[in-house]
Order: C-alpha cells, then sequence, then structure tokens
C-alpha cells in the first residue's frame, strides 16, 4: 500500500481536515489545525507531504520519526498540529486495512466509555449558572467555565469577587456532586493567582486548569499549597519532552495534551504513559471537530489514567457549524448518562461525510481569538 496524495479542508466554524489517499482506495483522515493559525497548519502539512508520497502508510512510528527529527528544527504548535493530523490519518488507515478500531491497535480498551464535561462559559462568562443546571438536565455530571475576564498583573478586588460570584452561582446551581472546571485560561498572572487559589477553595473545583501560563510554570511551586484544588494543565504543550519537565517536578495532577497539537495519537499515547508513572490524571483537551474527538477518544479507551474527555457539542464556537454536522454516523457518539461512548468501528470509529465537507471547505473560515486590551491600553491576554 502507497499514499498517493494528502487533501487539506479549511471548515467552518475553525477546523481544518487532512484526508489522505492511498494507491488501495483505504482514506484515511485527521484534524490537524491550531486555532486561529488553520491555513499555516495546512501550509506545513504541504511541506510534511512530500516526505510521504509513495510510502507505505502503514509505517506509523518511522513517518512520525522523520517528519518530527527529519526537518532539524522542530516541536512547536504549528509543527506539531501538521504532525498531529498526519498521524490520526495514519491511524485511520492501518485501524481501517486491518478491520480493527485504534484502540484494537494499541492494545485494546481498559473501558468501554468515558466521562465528558460542557463548556458553560463564554469568552465572558455571564449567565453559567443557567447553563450548568441545563447541562446537568441534559445527563452531564461535569461542567467547565471560565473563571475571569481579563486580569491585569496586580488587579482589583471586584474582578475577583467576580469570579467567586460566578462559581457560587453555578455551585448552587448543580449542588455538591457535579464537577465543576474553572479555566484561568492563561489569563491569570501570578500575583492575582495566588488571591484566586486562596479564594476558590471552598467551592470544592474538580480542576484549576491553566492557572498560570505554561511558560510560568514555575509558578506553580508557589500556588500549589495555598490550595486543595488539583491543578491542570498542557493545552500549550506539544511533545513529551515539553511535558518532561512539568512531570519531573511534580505540581500538576491533570495534563491535557490535545491530540490535534501534540503530535496526534503516537506522541500522545506516549505523554499520557509518562503521566502514568507520576501517578497524575489524562484529561485530553478537544474543543475541536469530530475527527479530533474521535482521535481522542481511541486514546481515552486504552490509556489508563484518562478520566475525563473535553468535547464540544454544543460548544459557542461552534455557530455556523456543529460537532455532528461533518459526520454520517454521528450515533458512534453516544452520549448517555454523562458519557460518551469510545468508538468501535474500523480505523477512528467515524464516516466522514466527504460530500458536505467540500461544500463548507468552499466558504471556508477565518477564525482569529479576540484581541483584549487592558483600560490603559496594553494587551490582555485571551
Amino acid at each position: 500500500m502507497k499514499i498517493t496524495r494528502l487533501t487539506t479542508f479549511i471548515v467552518p466554524p475553525r477546523w481544518c481536515f487532512l484526508k489522505i489517499e492511498t494507491d488501495e482506495g483505504i482514506v484515511g483522515w485527521g484534524e490537524p489545525v491550531l486555532e486561529g493559525r488553520a491555513h499555516t497548519v495546512a501550509a506545513a502539512i504541504e511541506e510534511l507531504g512530500d516526505y510521504l508520497i509513495g510510502k507505505d502508510p502503514r509505517h506509523i512510528e518511522d513517518h512520525w520519526t522523520v517528519l518530527y527529527r527529519g526537518g532539524f528544527y522542530r516541536g512547536g504548535g504549528i509543527h506539531m498540529s501538521a504532525l498531529a493530523g498526519i498521524d490520526q490519518a495514519l491511524w485511520d488507515i492501518k485501524g481501517k486495512a486491518l478491520g480493527v478500531p485504534v484502540s484494537e491497535l494499541l492494545g485494546g480498551c481498559v473501558r468501554d466509555r468515558i466521562k465528558v464535561y460542557s463548556w458553560i462559559g463564554g469568552d465572558r462568562p455571564s449567565e453559567t449558572a443557567a447553563a450548568a443546571k441545563a447541562a446537568v438536565e441534559r445527563g452531564f455530571s461535569a461542567v467547565k467555565m471560565n473563571g475571569t475576564e481579563e486580569l491585569q498583573y496586580v488587579d482589583s478586588f471586584d474582578k475577583v469577587e467576580r469570579c467567586l460570584n460566578n462559581v457560587a452561582a453555578v455551585r448552587e446551581a448543580v449542588g455538591p456532586n457535579v464537577g465543576i472546571g474553572v479555566d484561568f485560561h492563561g489569563r491569570v498572572h501570578k500575583p492575582m493567582a495566588k488571591v484566586l487559589f486562596k479564594e476558590l477553595e471552598p467551592y470544592r473545583l474538580m480542576f484549576i486548569e491553566e492557572p498560570v501560563l505554561s511558560e510560568h510554570y514555575e509558578a506553580l511551586k508557589e500556588l500549589a499549597h495555598l490550595s486543595s484544588t488539583p491543578i491542570a494543565l498542557g493545552e500549550r504543550l506539544y511533545s513529551r519532552w515539553d511535558f518532561k519537565r512539568v512531570l519531573s517536578e511534580g505540581y500538576v495532577d491533570i495534563i491535557q495534551p490535545d491530540p490535534s497539537h501534540s503530535g496526534g495519537i503516537t506522541e500522545t499515547r506516549k505523554i499520557a504513559a509518562m503521566a502514568e508513572a507520576y501517578d497524575v490524571a489524562l484529561a485530553l483537551h478537544c474543543p475541536l471537530g469530530p475527527i479530533a474527538l474521535a482521535a481522542n477518544l481511541q486514546l481515552d479507551g486504552v490509556c489508563y489514567n484518562a478520566f475525563i474527555q473535553e468535547q464540544s457539542l454544543g460548544i459557542h464556537y461552534n455557530a455556523s457549524n456543529d460537532l455532528l454536522d461533518y459526520v454520517s454516523n454521528g450515533e458512534v457518539f453516544a452520549y448517555q448518562d454523562g458519557m460518551v461512548a469510545i468508538p468501535q468501528g474500523p480505523g477512528l470509529g467515524i464516516e466522514v461525510n466527504e460530500a458536505y465537507v467540500r461544500e463548507r471547505a468552499a466558504e471556508g473560515h477565518r477564525w482569529r481569538n479576540p484581541v483584549w486590551r487592558h483600560k490603559d491600553g496594553s494587551f490582555a491576554e485571551w
């Protein structure tokens, strides 16, 4: 079997899909995208694809190694997202060729379903209590919300109170046993993170996500002892080498690699295994499309330390198209009792509606994250 063509599709609301074709008619799909940089990742796919044409798609580990190491410069969001989508598509091909799900090729499932959470906060959280209650009524047993709007390095306490009131309203709406994740989104600098960590302690949160930006990881040494709330981090880390320090120093309780950014199934499996050795939980990051979710769930099926999965059904970004629009067998994402099933079909377990993908790719997208500014005019982290 030989690879004959790689084709990318920029599709609404903010995704990029990849189709890899072979001379035996077996096709694999991946989702290589870095939100806001979809076209740049597609260009990287075109460059990396030069090596793959004519190669056997089943030699996944060797292809991953060459595409990572063979360009001399390596790593970072663009390179690793492009590599991720290629890797997902190669696993999809291999599973389809053998007639088994990817999870079977990775050793078989340790679970047949996984808990999922619903996103309830927009870019500027409002009416989150009502959204949380509605999510619970739909069967979810965990939700995630943005913690704050923009924050200066040192800011006024009214911003803190706004966060606390919002979290308190959600906790009151859902009761004591629904998990609440609060995402600081990298908007909070160390001085204010200290305040928020202590003040949020009474709300018994499921986790605090990205309490500081990953490049300020050393701040966690000061933050970790301020609260018993688990610390989650990792959506902006892209390889096992990025995660090495995070895991070895021991201040993170949950890692959140994104298999559409962190080198695909091949690399994310290795990151998850590293985390398991440090008794760290896995909560894969996935506010993306159906191909990405299918790849995530194949990993969730085989990674013992996976405990919850992000998913984008109904998320506020998906105004023009939602999670299930691009697949013909949306029923494989079987949501029930706050959990979703691990797809059991060949490859990633989904059937991409290529005709609709091509139709929407004709429109494409130019999604960019918003640019925020503080009252003094300086840039604010989004």
